[in-house]
């Protein structure tokens, strides 16, 4: 294995990049970067494996801009191209990504599902070196000619075990078999199962393989939590739980139920949103941008938000309902205690799911601290923060779809403040709007 640098100067990264890296107070590499730097910036094709909030955006990023950099690309021909499965994931590549990519002036545009394709296509029109998207949005204009993929010379393939899981391979592969036949590619996944191992044999050549955490590893930082709850008690506890000091993410099974606790929670004094894919992607920006800002305290969510969602302090993560499988937990989890810091992973277990439960921890490699709790009890209050909520109901203005609204409070293309068409400043990249094309229902 390449031996790994001390700092980011040491890797011969572009002075520019450098500079902007210590503007955003980064001055050293996390683990996975300075293991990757050195062949990917070499051209070297990368398979990287690493937990979430491993610092993988950066691991992947800063090559790609660093060998686009000096380029510039023909309307609709993008150089470079990062494909992620969810539009949540594909907002935050791009805001990571924006500084960055003005330092060295290159023009970043997302493409995904949710959202005007004809916004998007003119963004791709007027120029675009670097394109986030995911794979039935590229597709879709692929389709329609208003995107070719032949000038791609540097691809990376992000989270590519859930693109997996939500059956995108085969639209990765017709995507990954138009871009350079001789370009650098990159790929980070989790785990190289359900086919992602089919991928790395087809498309990488020769890579260089670099694990900094295994797929299933836990973070150190992070404690994690089974408490034994009956049926009766749970709505109370969850109550407590999201009425305590500061953010907290409640994930669910379904989206129906995401709905019907964030009334309930409503209803008893809390700030809460759902977060699921039932939303509009104007919606899911808006509530994700107030749960951010804190208008939101607590968001109840469904695995959407599970990957792709970066909150700064987010120290509690709760499995009300527990997924079914290691990877999943993992990933709910990692909205925690990323980028060194800490953070405390709760599940709520009914008494029929503890055999379920203790099979998933044991393939995880997690050892929970286990107790059980009813609503009120110290042992709860200590673990999660929990408290009584005031049982005054609050109602919070709902998340807008209008495109005039949309872009008014979210940026002028409908996401996060940041997200940039343009070199020189945010540009909008795609209008918004609420309708999806009935042919591809899972289309992200």
């Amino acid at each position: 294995m390449t031996m790994t640098v001390p700092t980011f100067a040491a890797t011969g990264l572009a002075p520019a990049l450098v500079t902007e890296l210590a503007a955003q107070g980064i001055t050293e590499p996390f683990p996975i970067q300075a293991a990757t730097l050195p062949d990917s910036l070499a051209g070297r094709d990368v398979l990287g494996r690493g937990r979430t909030g491993s610092g993988k955006t950066l691991a992947f990023g800063l090559p790609l801009l660093h060998r686009t950099a000096g380029r510039r690309a023909r309307p609709g021909r993008p150089l470079a191209l990062v494909l992620v499965p969810t539009r949540e994931l594909a907002q935050q590549v791009t805001t990571a990504l924006d500084p960055y990519a003005r330092a060295v002036g290159l023009r970043c545009a997302t493409v995904v599902g949710g959202l005007s394709l004809q916004r998007q296509a003119a963004a791709l029109r007027a120029g675009a070196e670097v394109l986030v998207a995911t794979p039935g949005r590229l597709q879709d204009l692929i389709d329609r000619d208003d995107a070719r993929l032949d000038h791609v010379a540097v691809t990376v393939l992000d989270e590519a075990d859930q693109m997996a899981d939500m059956g995108f391979l085969p639209q990765v592969t017709r995507l990954l078999e138009r871009v350079a036949p001789d370009g650098q590619r990159m790929l980070f996944s989790a785990t190289l199962d359900r086919g992602v191992d089919k991928l790395v044999r087809r498309f990488l050549t020769d890579p260089v393989s670099h694990s900094v955490d295994p797929g299933t590893a836990t973070v150190a930082a992070m404690t994690h939590h089974v408490l034994h709850v009956e049926a009766a008690d749970k709505p109370a506890a969850l109550a407590h739980i999201a009425a305590r000091e500061g953010r907290t993410i409640l994930f669910m099974a379904t989206k129906h139920r995401a709905d019907r606790v964030a009334r309930q929670l409503l209803a008893g004094g809390i700030r809460a949103a759902a977060l699921h894919g039932g939303k509009s992607q104007p919606q899911r920006t808006r509530i994700l941008e107030q749960f951010r800002t804190g208008h939101v305290s607590t968001l109840v969510a469904t695995d959407v938000a599970a990957r792709g969602i970066h909150v700064d302090g987010l120290d509690l993560v709760v499995n009300a309902d527990p997924p079914t499988e290691a990877k999943d937990y993992l990933h709910r989890g990692g909205r925690t205690a990323r980028a060194g810091e800490s953070g405390t992973v709760v599940t709520l277990v009914l008494p029929e799911q503890r055999r379920d439960v203790a099979r998933l921890m044991s393939v995880a490699g997690i050892t929970p601290r286990t107790a059980r709790v009813r609503p009120g009890d110290e042992e709860l209050s200590r673990v999660t923060g929990a408290r009584k909520p005031s049982g005054v109901p609050v109602s919070l203005a709902p998340p807008q779809s209008a495109p005039a609204r949309a872009r008014r409070t979210a940026g002028d293309d409908g996401s996060p403040a940041g997200i940039a068409t343009g070199a020189t400043g945010p540009r909008a990249a795609h209008r918004t709007s609420s309708r999806r094309r009935p042919r591809r229902p899972r289309t992200t």
